[in-house]
């Protein structure tokens, strides 16, 4: 049991709090009361001076599937086999002891999502898990979180130059209707045998999860949205490189995006006209966005910096604060657990030396379900 008296809360939603007081019980926010009295049974942390704000949330992850430093042995985010494998599952792949998430709860990065690379055009489910554990089970809020998809580039040039499908942007979108389809005839099958993949596409096809697609230009985007309208599935954007070009077509579509990594280099041309104004251009436009690493494309401690430079360039630092939290939750269906300092919401949260957005503030303290954990 925790009090924690005296911070400026940053709580999430948009509010800045003052003479607050924090109370931790059983590893959840048990409630937040102005000038509070506080009983001996709690542990008091004074945390004056400090900023306190939700755990962050990196919406796009490779982390423990995908090892620095490691080479091979530690490359388990592209099943690069078939184009098409739905039926992996990253929660396999995943290396909770790899130096990564210790990496990310040093910047105050919470939770993840862990999804499989984009070399294929559907390449697997993901899942939404705590940065902190060593049983990657033990980790995991949300089981399956969404099924990874890939447009452009990425899966027409892996498959594409051993002579395989899809060579180009049509046959991309091609193997995406193709498997949807499959999944369709086997939901509406009478008699069926078990069948991992289609199983897996059958809760996109329900509705259970979304499609979650890579999608750099903003032809790809468009891809994406006529296949969304065609099968009338849920998808999410994810990079949206291009999306400041078509921000009010994307904002008919009812889709949340996530927007990075935008302190990568331009490596490849869907990348050419990457811009830090993007994610304002778009939250203008009323579409709910959120941040990304893509870690390890970027490092994961960087999240955190991606914010600030997205404040140099239009956004407000609340908004930049929702878009590594409360909307990232929203982004991942988990905002019922994080996202944002409310009672009964899992009590991860950080406290910082000063303003978070500050580069030369620093995290002081980590929780995770009410424990430090750095």
């Amino acid at each position: 049991m925790i009090a924690i008296k005296n911070a400026i809360i940053w709580n999430g939603n948009g509010d800045s709090l003052e003479n607050h007081v924090i109370f931790v019980k059983n590893g959840v926010f048990e409630k937040m009361e102005s000038e509070a009295e506080i009983t001996e049974a709690y542990t008091v942390i004074d945390a004056k001076g400090k900023i306190i704000t939700p755990g962050l949330i990196d919406v796009h992850t490779h982390l423990g599937v995908s090892e620095e430093g490691v080479g091979i042995e530690g490359a388990d985010f592209n099943e690069t086999s078939h184009p098409v494998t739905p039926q992996i599952r990253a929660l396999d792949g995943i290396n909770p002891m790899e130096i990564g998430f210790a990496d990310a709860r040093k910047a105050g990065v919470t939770t993840v999502q862990v999804m499989p690379g984009s070399a294929n055009v559907i390449g697997g489910e993901m899942v939404v898990l705590k940065t902190a554990g060593t049983i990657v089970d033990e980790m995991v809020i949300k089981s399956p979180s969404g099924m990874k998809a890939a447009t452009g580039e990425n899966p027409k040039r892996f498959h594409g130059s051993k002579g395989k499908m899809p060579v180009t942007r049509m046959g991309v979108a091609a193997l995406i209707r193709e498997k949807l389809i499959e999944a369709q005839n086997y939901i509406n099958s009478e008699k069926k045998d078990r069948k991992l993949d289609l199983e897996n596409m059958a809760k996109v096809l329900n509705k259970e999860i979304p499609l979650r697609v890579h999608a750099h230009r903003a032809d790809d985007i468009l891809t994406v949205l006529r296949i969304k309208r065609e099968f009338d599935i849920n998808v999410t954007i994810e990079h949206c490189t291009e999306g400041h070009h078509i921000a009010d077509y994307i904002a008919k579509h009812d889709v949340r995006v996530s927007v990075g990594p935008t302190m990568s280099t331009r490596s490849k041309v869907e990348l050419k006209d990457k811009k830090w104004s993007t994610i304002k251009t778009l939250i203008d436009a009323g579409i709910p966005c959120s941040l990304t690493t893509d870690h390890p494309v970027v490092g994961i401690e960087y999240l955190v910096t991606s914010a600030i430079h997205a404040i140099k360039n239009g956004i407000t630092e609340q908004q930049a604060l929702q878009a590594i939290t409360l909307n990232a939750a929203k982004h991942l269906g988990v905002d019922d657990r994080v996202g944002s300092i409310l009672p009964n919401k899992d009590a991860d949260f950080v406290i910082w030396s000063g303003n978070p957005f500050d580069l030369n503030s620093k995290v002081e303290k980590v929780f995770i379900n009410g424990e430090v954990v750095n």
